[in-house]
């Protein structure tokens, strides 16, 4: 009886992955850079990658690291977002995210800018928005440019637990006692 072949498992790469070397592919043709080019500037930013590593990644037949998608996007000097979803001619064309499944492009793109969770749960929409916006963002971006004193108030108008939020995301230190709140 022949024993099961043990060692490491390759790394699928997936539909996110599969867009990703699309989009290097892309990018590399529009900046009319050869993979040596490529190469030499992710090298001077301090991830270097040769050429033939760079052709096996637009190939999907290497898998591309979150450093190597960083200083991919650095070198092109576009956001992570550009290299991670697809270009497409319309926000309703649906697109593949891996672990998110079939979703409207639109609703990629304002997730992978960081506008919004990738889903929304009906009739829990305001709730996820605002988890998003604590848990996943720093306080002063969430804010959008707005005064975070008046998103605050108008979080709380709207019935939202603000300061339980707040709290249990890490953002604001618990009452003292004898504060008045």
């Amino acid at each position: 009886m022949t024993e099961p072949q043990r060692g490491r498992r390759a790394i699928e790469v997936g539909p996110t992955g599969k867009t990703v070397a699309t989009n290097l592919g892309r990018l590399r043709e529009r900046r009319g850079l050869t993979t040596r080019q490529l190469s030499a500037a992710l090298e001077r930013g301090g991830r270097p990658i040769p050429p033939s590593g760079i052709t096996r990644m637009e190939k999907g037949e290497r898998v591309i690291t979150a450093d190597d998608l960083a200083a991919l996007a650095t070198v092109f000097g576009v956001s992570p977002s550009a290299l991670l979803l697809p270009m497409t001619d319309s926000p309703s064309d649906t697109v593949e995210v891996t672990g998110g499944g079939s979703v409207p492009a639109g609703d990629a793109w304002r997730w992978g800018n960081g506008d919004r969770p990738l889903k929304l749960t009906e009739g829990k929409e305001r709730t996820e928005m605002l988890e998003h916006h604590l848990y996943g963002q720093p306080q002063w971006l969430w804010s959008a440019g707005r005064d975070a004193s008046m998103v605050n108030a108008q979080l709380r108008a709207q019935g939202f637990p603000i300061d339980e939020w707040l709290l249990k995301a890490g953002l604001v230190e618990p009452p003292q006692e004898g504060d008045d709140g």
